[in-house]
């Protein structure tokens, strides 16, 4: 975060104040978005992200995105500032950084739809099962009882209307081979519960291998020194329907440290392991993929917990035909502190960028369910076992957004380019001038 303040120093010192605010808006957007899209990725701070709460004020991030919101924050506060410093009359100023603090929310309200999409004839079943993710979640002898209740708390609310039923993150949490999941003993009970309902879609988190053979498909893979093959581990998602084959997404934006190391990172991988994390990395899928399946209203877009921070990532979901987005995840790593409510909350930036609705499966909770204008219109407790029926309608069409992708980032990146371009002239210009005389 000290880079773009160092452009700014250097071109408010050598080019003047208002070339140095310029610099400044411009770096740190171009700061946001590398640091959306490189290998050390957290992008919780992203300036966009701060308006989570008042999604009446940001109806219009399904033009620009958290983009928009994090130029929103930088421009009132550059505006705040040359008004503080102003001298003499300061009306123009005032009047131009009332107009930038306000005007986004005027436009919020024209923007808003009037009417949220009524809900549909079919409805969707979510699971917080609430099970402790440091002592039993992944003990292998508790299995059987996970299962057991997320099996039941489904069985107490599914009906004739029900099509999908959505688990959390790593619900099934006994790492198996991908191709061999349907014989694994451990989940003959979540297959005997499709098969009751055949109507019914079940999409869940689970953990699986996969084997490469004899050679390292991937940067990731590890060696199994038994028989000398290559293997992955994901964090995946799987959707499983009576009579059709099973599909699988391996969650691409993984959280660093706990699941993945940069490249230049990989040397630390014995002390991260330590801290819980993984010293070879998970692997992932190259893209997003979405879930479709015969008899099923709702395409689904896997969104696997810290993916769900990523606003233009998700875009891809949508793209794919995906009609309603799905977060699973486990927020109970967090205890209870704020941040499984601020997870909550970025969730409802997507529903505003995409104007999807967003079912929400959170193992402790909060699971929820989001309209297409960011309100959190069903949510069930944090540390509760509990399920939510919803009858939740399939939204087509794309937003601005979703065609166009962050633009603001882009055309700050333009802005910096040119900047910098013209300070390296400059450079170049004085050098040789320089010599000259």
């Amino acid at each position: 975060m000290t880079v773009p303040l160092l452009g700014f120093h250097t071109f408010k010192t050598r080019y003047g104040g208002n070339s140095g605010l310029l610099s400044f808006i411009a770096f740190w957007l171009t700061f946001e978005y590398v640091h959306l899209n490189w290998q050390l990725s957290w992008p919780w701070l992203t300036l966009g992200n701060v308006f989570a709460k008042n999604t009446d004020w940001i109806q219009w991030y399904e033009f620009t995105g958290v983009s928009g919101g994090s130029l929103w924050v930088l421009l009132s506060n550059v505006m705040i500032f040359l008004l503080v410093k102003a001298k003499g009359s300061k009306i123009v100023t005032s009047v131009a950084a009332m107009v930038i603090l306000l005007f986004p929310v005027l436009l919020s309200f024209l923007v808003h739809p009037d009417k949220v999409e009524v809900r549909s004839d079919t409805n969707v079943v979510i699971v917080q099962p609430n099970i402790d993710p440091y002592s039993e979640k992944f003990d292998e002898a508790s299995t059987e009882g996970q299962i057991k209740k997320l099996i039941d708390l489904s069985e107490k609310n599914i009906d004739a209307n029900t099509r999908l039923v959505l688990w959390p993150e790593t619900a099934l949490p006994i790492t198996v081979w991908e191709d061999q999941v349907q014989q694994s003993p451990q989940y003959v009970p979540v297959f005997d519960f499709i098969n009751r309902h055949p109507h019914i879609t079940l999409q869940t988190g689970i953990a699986t291998y996969r084997n490469y053979g004899p050679e390292k498909a991937t940067i990731t893979a590890r060696k199994n020194e038994s028989d000398g093959n290559y293997y992955d581990t994901f964090n995946a998602a799987v959707v499983i329907k009576a009579g059709q084959p099973l599909q699988f997404y391996n969650k691409s934006k993984l959280v660093p440290g706990v699941e993945t190391l940069p490249d230049f990172m990989l040397w630390l991988g014995p002390i991260f392991e330590q801290f819980g994390g993984t010293a070879g990395g998970y692997g992932h899928d190259k893209e997003a993929a979405v879930f479709k399946t015969s008899g099923n209203p709702y395409i689904t877009a896997p969104i696997i917990c810290y993916e769900s921070i990523y606003g233009e990532y998700t875009t891809n979901y949508v793209q794919k035909g995906a009609n309603l987005l799905t977060v699973m995840t486990n927020d109970g790593w967090w205890a209870n502190t704020p941040g499984h409510k601020q997870h909550l909350d970025y969730a409802r930036l997507r529903s505003v960028e995409t104007r999807k609705w967003i079912a929400r499966s959170a193992n402790t909770g909060i699971s929820a369910v989001i309209n297409s204008n960011g309100d959190v219109v069903e949510r069930r407790p944090w540390d509760e076992p509990a399920a939510i029926k919803y009858a939740i309608p399939a939204i087509t069409g794309t937003t601005f957004y979703v065609r166009n992708g962050a633009w603001v980032y882009g055309l700050a990146i333009f802005i910096m380019t040119v900047l910098l371009s013209y300070h390296f002239i400059m450079i170049l210009k004085k050098r040789f001038v320089g010599n000259r005389m």
